[in-house]
């Protein structure tokens, strides 16, 4: 006799394997921050630099957080599933783009991150974009909750994250990379504080 499975019984299979994905982003970062710890003299910090580790720490465990919204999805397709792991997957890269697995040929964490700047920040605004299909997911509803600010926000971002591909300017970068910081965690207190 077959099972009938509920949305519920599909819910905790799509959060562990989101969970391993995820996992191996925060180990990634974990890894890379232990790696300047264990050998501070080996390649020179860069305050920016460590400064998208933050960022992309909170971005990992946030989405961790906000994916409990999934058990309201009631349908469970294939192509939902793909999108979710694609989406974890292109956080992941963002936390190896962060700490690669060689220094070799860079002097230090400043030549290497702009060196790579393109990837980074395409691969952040493409989060920015997939972060819109995924509210919509969770219905027109839970996309409605978040007002003009989220209409706003999301280009705003996008755009920044463009030219943060285009330019090396120091000022822009240290301006940019806390401008993320400080109004992520505001955004996650104001809106995602509590579950439910």
């Amino acid at each position: 006799m077959d099972k009938i499975v509920t949305a519920h019984d599909i819910f905790p299979h799509i959060r562990i394997v989101l969970g391993m994905v995820v996992g191996l982003g925060v180990t990634r970062l974990l890894s890379g921050v232990a790696r300047i710890v264990q050998h501070p003299k080996q390649y020179r910090v860069y305050p920016a630099h460590l400064a998208w580790v933050l960022v992309a720490l909170l971005m990992l465990v946030h989405f961790w957080w906000w994916e409990f919204g999934l058990f309201k999805i009631e349908h469970w397709t294939f192509g939902t599933y793909l999108f979710l792991i694609g989406y974890a997957i292109v956080l992941f890269l963002i936390c190896a783009m962060l700490f690669p697995d060689s220094m070799d040929g860079y002097r230090n964490y400043e030549e290497y991150f702009y060196s790579r700047r393109m990837w980074f920040f395409g691969l952040l605004a493409l989060t920015y974009i997939l972060d819109v299909v995924d509210t919509l997911l969770k219905g027109e509803a839970h996309f409605a909750q978040f007002g003009h600010e989220y209409v706003f926000r999301t280009p705003v971002l996008i755009v920044l994250s463009v030219v943060a591909v285009l330019t090396s300017n120091r000022r822009f970068h240290a301006i940019f990379v806390l401008g993320t910081l400080v109004y992520q965690t505001t955004w996650i207190l104001r809106l995602f504080n509590t579950i439910g």
